[in-house]
């Protein structure tokens, strides 16, 4: 046999083949008239011994720039954290990597009490009173959390904050459009949401305001300034925010927000070119009866032991389709499971230490673009995230970058043409004085 993974032999194939009744591999295909049949070369390489084709492909992935090779200076949705060693550990057990769906509390009490421990984690982390087990990622969770807001409410428009990142303002629009909702974006001044515009397009009909906190600019937005302007419409307040942001700035529930989304990837979930990654949906008490997706309840059994079950099931799966809040029915436990592992070890006090050095190093870096002469855009208070100016297309400035093994900032002309020389740097705990002032250098360089 050449194949480990195509156990199939001369043999194999034979019994097949005599048991279907045909005499080769090509009678299988006789309903294919020849005229339309391929009969030349497939345009591949010869087949190589598996030996062979894993160093080929070995070859192949060190030409990749990773994040174990080069210090990773982009961010805009995707961070370069710091992941304690459990988390694979404790993920690579076949109990939770083969974990579904736990129907049956009765042999799924792992599965379920670690869901259950996620969910209590969101909500000391938002400052809400219910979280739910998951959403597909961020952005699925902040448009399923407009859609709850215009069912709750029973008015078909939105206003989203331009400073919201830019592919969930696209989900949003994907779910509105179905809906028959209407989105409007709110301008922003300085990298924060424009209050002043926000109260000229509040009115009556207006179902939800959604912003980001902090922002896809790295600005931590006025929450309790949005809020009010907000809840005197008795329009909902919805918050997508950073998980480990809120391990230093005040919890968006504890300013008046009715819902906070958001993405749990900075907590032990890999950058992974862009996903798989963890929603969470966090609301208050009034809320809790219409949230997507599923919620673990902590309950006891009949000789007082504690235990957990799937509560309040309002999704499509479980009852009368045009009664559900959601057409989503599923989750992702596993990488839930690993945002649970990594917040467990790191702890409160490690949670908030963690986030104060995101805060302190960006501060440090953005102080040294200024020193190198570099403009600072939408100045202001930030998290881990901020806007430099540069004067050569950003594209070209990263493709320098690579060549010294670094992974530049998120080029914002992607988003909006008028950016095009702008590019969000994002500095985390990760990166060390000496990496960040190589950074700085380098662009200086290109700067010059």
């Amino acid at each position: 046999m050449k194949h480990r993974y195509l156990p199939m032999t001369e043999q194999d194939q034979r019994e097949m083949l005599d048991s279907i009744g045909v005499d080769n591999v090509n009678d299988l295909f006789e309903d294919i008239p020849e005229k339309v049949r391929f009969k030349g070369d497939y345009k591949i390489k010869e087949a190589k011994s598996e030996t062979e084709l894993v160093k080929e492909l070995t070859k192949m992935a060190a030409k990749n720039a990773d994040l174990k090779s080069h210090s990773s200076f982009l961010g805009a949705g995707v961070y370069d954290h710091y992941m304690p060693i459990i988390v694979d550990h404790v993920l690579s057990r076949s109990e939770f990597y083969t974990a579904y769906t736990p129907y049956q509390p009765e042999i799924s009490q792992g599965e379920l009490q670690a869901i259950f421990e996620f969910q209590t984690m969101i909500c000391e982390l938002t400052g809400m009173d219910v979280a739910n087990s998951s959403m597909y990622d961020g952005g699925t969770a902040l448009a399923e959390a407009a859609m709850l807001s215009a069912g709750q409410t029973r008015r078909k428009k939105v206003l989203v904050s331009s400073t919201v990142h830019p592919e969930s303002r696209d989900v949003l629009r994907s779910y509105a459009k179905g809906q028959y909702i209407e989105v409007v974006e709110i301008p922003h001044n300085n990298g924060v949401t424009d209050v002043e515009e926000l109260k000229q397009l509040m009115n009556n009909d207006i179902a939800a305001v959604v912003v980001q906190y902090p922002n896809f600019f790295g600005r931590v937005e006025e929450l309790k300034a949005i809020e009010e302007v907000t809840h005197a419409q008795k329009a909902m307040f919805v918050v997508s925010s950073n998980p480990l942001a809120l391990g230093a700035l005040t919890p968006p529930g504890q300013l008046g927000a009715d819902i906070v989304i958001g993405d749990a990837q900075p907590f032990g979930i890999p950058s992974a070119f862009g996903g798989p990654h963890c929603g969470y949906f966090a609301v208050n008490k009034k809320l809790m009866r219409k949230v997507p997706g599923r919620l673990v309840g902590q309950t006891v059994d009949e000789d007082g032991i504690r235990g957990f079950v799937l509560t309040l099931q309002a999704r499509e799966q479980h009852i009368r389709r045009d009664k559900a809040t959601s057409n989503i029915c599923s989750n992702q436990a596993l990488n839930a499971l690993a945002a649970s592992v990594a917040m467990t070890a790191l702890g409160k006090q490690g949670v908030k230490e963690m986030a104060l050095q995101n805060i302190q190093k960006a501060h440090y870096a953005k102080e040294a673009f200024k020193a190198k002469g570099f403009s600072i855009a939408f100045e202001g208070p930030s998290f881990n995230e901020f806007v430099v100016k540069v004067n050569m297309p950003v594209r070209e400035i990263n493709q320098k970058l690579l060549s010294k093994e670094m992974i530049g900032g998120y080029d914002l002309g992607l988003m909006d043409d008028s950016l095009s020389q702008y590019m969000l740097v994002a500095v985390t705990e990760l990166r060390s004085k000496e990496e960040i002032d190589a950074f700085v250098a380098e662009l200086g360089d290109c700067h010059e």
